[in-house]
């Protein structure tokens, strides 16, 4: 059984999510939970919550009756892509303009329980 939580728009490149969400990729969720407490990145809270949000998921969709622990729940997939950049304009010296690119992305994030 699996399920999947997505959040769109995060504040963070694409390119720096990457480099945690290859971190938890694969791993079951205590081991990833625990990867994230310690990495100290921006992209480390946010892959956090989504990731608990699909854990809860695949706990609605198992009707079993008994609780699903942490243990058998693993990280299938993980997908970090970039969302749309917002453009902004910072003024320089003897009227020039530099753009700046203010990256946003999309986490998908799939688990599964092993049943």
């Amino acid at each position: 059984m699996e399920a999947r939580a997505r959040a769109h728009h995060i504040r963070i490149s694409a390119r720096k999510a990457r480099l945690v969400a290859d971190l938890i990729r694969g791993k079951n969720l205590d081991e990833a939970l625990s990867i994230l407490a310690l990495t100290q990145k921006k992209a480390s809270p946010i892959l956090r919550k989504v990731m608990l949000s699909a854990a809860a998921n695949v706990r609605f969709k198992d009707d079993g009756g008994h609780p699903l622990p942490n243990a058998r729940i693993f990280v299938k997939e993980i997908r970090i892509d970039e969302g749309p950049t917002m453009k902004r304009i910072r003024p320089r010296s003897q009227g020039r303009a530099f753009s700046i690119f203010k990256r946003t992305a999309h986490v998908d994030i799939t688990v599964a329980a092993d049943v």
